[in-house]
């Protein structure tokens, strides 16, 4: 038992070590490799547009229909459109977000990489002078964090979208109404921070995709298991940076709204 408890602790000493090293390998791999930075971002943002939309309209649609029951039968019908913008832009579109890239992507770069790490490819690398944290794992982590904020507007426009077809459909509220009521309760200053936070997410999720890919034991099973422990600590990291970031965000808006920043 203590041999593990060690053993866990020097591993999350080389990952604290691996993300220090990505961080500041970052600003020299957009420069240099401005090219795979692209297309890794095209492998995250737009091959997840199908999922993201999808998920954010049935979001959307059953938080009206649940909660749009509940509220006529107290007589607050009206507050429907407020209550559930601010729910669904402020917390649940950055949640979902994160969640859906951390299940896609942290399986996705584990994998990939775990399969380089099978093949040796990662090793020939190393032998050809090319570093892999700056010329793969850079790109990745970089692309997921500019995909995710990109991604959580989608879903909360698509989500709010859901909710007013379920209006439109079974409400009594004009689509005008609909939409000027949603913004009653909406401030920049809650929004944007909201949408913000994603990509630390998203950087959250490519860091530990690749760490978990270039750990992984030489063999097809290990790729597998690799696989699936990065969807499990991705999603994880989410939401524990979701429980740090928002008290820290609200201090911050706290304070700068008292002029105290």
């Amino acid at each position: 038992m203590i041999a593990r408890g060690v053993w866990q602790l020097e591993q999350f000493g080389r990952f604290v070590g691996f993300v220090a090293l990505t961080l500041a390998v970052l600003p020299r791999a957009v420069v240099e490799r401005f090219g795979e930075v692209l297309w890794q971002f095209e492998q995250v943002a737009v091959k997840s547009l199908p999922i993201v939309l999808g998920a954010g309209t049935s979001v959307g649609l059953v938080t009206w229909l649940q909660t749009h029951r509940l509220l006529v039968a107290n007589g607050a019908e009206s507050a429907l459109p407020s209550f559930l913008a601010v729910a669904v832009v402020v917390e649940i579109g950055p949640v979902l977000a994160g969640v859906l890239v951390a299940s896609r992507m942290g399986a996705g770069l584990a994998a990939e990489l775990g399969s380089m790490r099978l093949n040796e490819e990662i090793e020939a690398r190393i032998v050809l002078g090319a570093d892999p944290v700056p010329s793969l794992v850079a790109p990745r982590a970089i692309a997921c964090a500019l995909a995710v904020p990109l991604l959580t507007v989608l879903i909360d426009a698509s989500a709010l979208l859901g909710a007013l077809v379920g209006e439109v459909t079974a409400g009594k509220l004009s689509p005008l109404l609909f939409w000027r009521d949603s913004l009653v309760f909406l401030r920049l200053s809650d929004v944007i921070p909201a949408t913000l936070k994603t990509a630390v997410f998203g950087l959250l999720v490519g860091l530990i995709g690749c760490w978990t890919g270039l750990n992984a034991d030489r063999s097809t099973e290990a790729v597998g298991r690799a696989a699936t422990l990065g969807v499990v600590r991705a999603t994880l990291a989410v939401f524990a940076a979701n429980v740090i970031l928002v008290p820290c965000i609200q201090l911050a808006t706290e304070a700068l709204g008292l002029g105290l920043l």
